[in-house]
């Protein structure tokens, strides 16, 4: 069995950890190089970092926080938000990320996976999906610029494209789930995990230690990210992975 991965989030606008509802309704989670640094402390598999305004705000990331955040942790580091070429990939890798996630860009340009795939290899290509559930329920819808524009494309068509192109692994959040501790949308990651051949990363909805377990498994994602949950304490990691490994999931235990 593979080790099953529980991944932090920082969801950062204007230099701070933030975390919402559905996308929106952001509060203030303290500064991103110190929350980086205590989810490293304690038992972090992984840290995601997303620039949630970069794409939207037509700007770049915030590459000297990308820095400081790299310096003070020991685990892999994704990085995403406003990178739009190879070239920003290039100068992020070199800050000191080890992954770069995409969405946006790749949407636009479907080409960027392909050829940051080649350039860098595609364990460095995360792909993130924002999917939202159509009004009429048959399926799921993917988003732009942090959740503001719908573009009309199936998600799961969408992943199985990504895939094709070289990504390395799959971001996926649930919009209808995001920020609700309702649990995340196993039917949306094991319908996504099932079609594409890259680790899939549930994210969106975690709410207790058995959503975790639900999407691991049900769900048949490869890792859980979540952010809230972490950030004021409702959970700590060590806890919920020795949960996860008493219900007989592989962790990795410091």
């Amino acid at each position: 069995m593979h080790t099953k991965r529980i991944i932090p989030c920082l969801d950062v606008k204007n230099g701070r950890v933030v975390k919402g509802i559905n996308f929106v309704d952001l509060k203030d989670a303290g500064d991103p190089v110190a929350v980086g640094a205590a989810y490293d402390k304690a038992g972090a598999d992984e840290l995601v970092f997303l620039d949630i305004t970069a794409s939207s705000d037509s700007r770049n990331i915030v590459i000297d926080m990308v820095r400081k955040v790299a310096e003070t942790i020991f685990i892999p580091f994704t990085v995403g938000g406003g990178i739009r070429t190879v070239d920003d990939f290039k100068a992020i890798l070199r800050e000191g990320a080890d992954k770069i996630s995409v969405n946006s860009a790749a949407i636009d340009n479907p080409h960027l996976i392909s050829e940051a795939a080649d350039k860098f290899g595609s364990q460095c290509v995360v792909v993130a999906i924002d999917a939202r559930r159509r009004e009429d329920g048959s399926g799921w819808n993917i988003f732009k610029n942090g959740g503001r524009i719908d573009m009309g494309i199936d998600a799961v068509e969408w992943a199985m494209k990504v895939d094709k192109l070289g990504a390395g692994e799959i971001l996926l959040t649930s919009m209808d789930c995001d920020g609700t501790k309702a649990g995340y949308d196993i039917e949306l990651t094991r319908i996504i995990s099932e079609n594409v051949s890259v680790p899939v990363i549930a994210s969106g909805g975690a709410g207790t230690k058995d959503h975790f377990y639900d999407a691991l498994t049900v769900g048949k994602a490869d890792a859980a990210l979540a952010a809230s949950l972490f950030h004021y304490k409702e959970l700590e990691i060590m806890d919920l992975k020795q949960h996860l490994r008493d219900r007989g999931l592989s962790m990795r235990m410091c």
